[in-house]
């Protein structure tokens, strides 16, 4: 097995179960390193061994590959990580409107999780990063975003497009966390709540209508804000009327987000039946952070089609050119 193909697997896997991203980042470091090295020292255990970037587990992992054999921590990953089953609604899934890359809280560069859609064969993919208030994630300030969004574009090609885009805090007035003109250069929104989460429901109810009805606005974020596993701890989803903001998401034409992160499951099973028995669209989106959590879409996939979901109602089932049509 090639070493470097060995370690991005591993380094997937670990994304993928959404793993410490020190340890993810270190094999794919490794990865980086064994691939610049000549041949004579990839060869030369010890001087392999010394090389900076190359600690006890991934050498033990580019030894194993070395000597014909699938490494041993990637055969326990696989078999730990990766999915049994996918549902038939995943294989419909034509991209995802939700990612973030190194430019705010994400752990690489907009090449390389653009080089794993490529590979999950998705037909667009959109770079969703922050905006300016969440600074604990790097929001990007005006000047950051109109840097970012023609590097987005040139990513696109050989089957992919890729979409300049912004998740964008609504703030606790209805805003928008980014200018209106800048919003207008972009492909897709994604409005998200961020903060004051515990918000009382008449005011938060206000609060998320007032961004879905902004015309610029495409998609719905992780509408709860909840948190059910994982490392950050559990957090109780935000209380508003569903009913009421579902309404104006499909009055606007605004897909309700179901988030396929493990750790949220949000909109919980109860307010997906109520955002369909609204009339609404949605959207299947990893919000992925890292490359790995690109393939999480088969989680969400897996709970929209268990709640009844209609594909043609889902806008990432949808070819680019409808897609285009649906953002405006």
């Amino acid at each position: 097995m090639d070493a470097v193909d060995a370690l991005l697997q591993i380094a997937t896997l670990l994304e993928r179960e959404r793993a410490s991203r020190y340890r993810a980042k270190a094999f794919r470091q490794a990865a980086a390193v064994l691939e610049s090295l000549p041949e004579d020292v990839v060869h030369d255990p010890a001087r392999l061994r010394a090389q900076k970037g190359i600690g006890d587990s991934t050498f033990e992992v580019i030894r194993q590959a070395q000597e014909g054999r699938v490494p041993d921590y990637l055969s326990e990953l696989r078999g730990e990580v990766e999915p049994e089953q996918v549902s038939a609604l995943r294989s419909r899934l034509r991209g995802d409107l939700h990612s973030h890359t190194d430019w705010s809280d994400g752990t690489t560069p907009i090449e390389t999780m653009v080089a794993a859609a490529r590979a999950l064969g998705h037909e667009y993919l959109a770079i969703t990063d922050h905006s300016p208030r969440l600074r604990v994630a790097r929001g990007l300030s005006a000047e950051r975003l109109r840097e970012q969004i023609p590097l987005v574009r040139a990513q696109s090609g050989a089957g992919l497009t890729v979409l300049a885009g912004i998740e964008v805090d609504i703030l606790e007035d209805g805003g928008l966390d980014q200018s209106p003109e800048l919003l207008d250069q972009l492909d897709v929104v994604v409005a998200s709540v961020h903060s004051k989460l515990r918000m009382e429901a008449a005011p938060m109810t206000r609060r998320m209508i007032a961004a879905v009805s902004d015309p610029r606005v495409n998609v719905l974020g992780h509408c709860t804000g909840r948190l059910v596993q994982g490392e950050r701890g559990t957090r109780p989803a935000s209380d508003f009327d569903a009913r009421a903001v579902f309404a104006a998401c499909a009055e606007n034409g605004v897909a309700v987000e179901i988030n396929s992160r493990p750790e949220r499951q949000d909109p919980p099973d109860e307010l997906i039946a109520i955002a369909l028995q609204e009339g609404c669209l949605f959207s299947i989106d990893s919000d992925a952070h890292a490359p790995g959590q690109l393939s999480l879409l088969d989680h969400g996939a897996a709970r929209a089609e268990s709640a009844g979901v209609p594909a043609e109602r889902i806008v990432t089932t949808w070819g680019l050119e409808r897609l285009r049509a649906w953002t405006g």
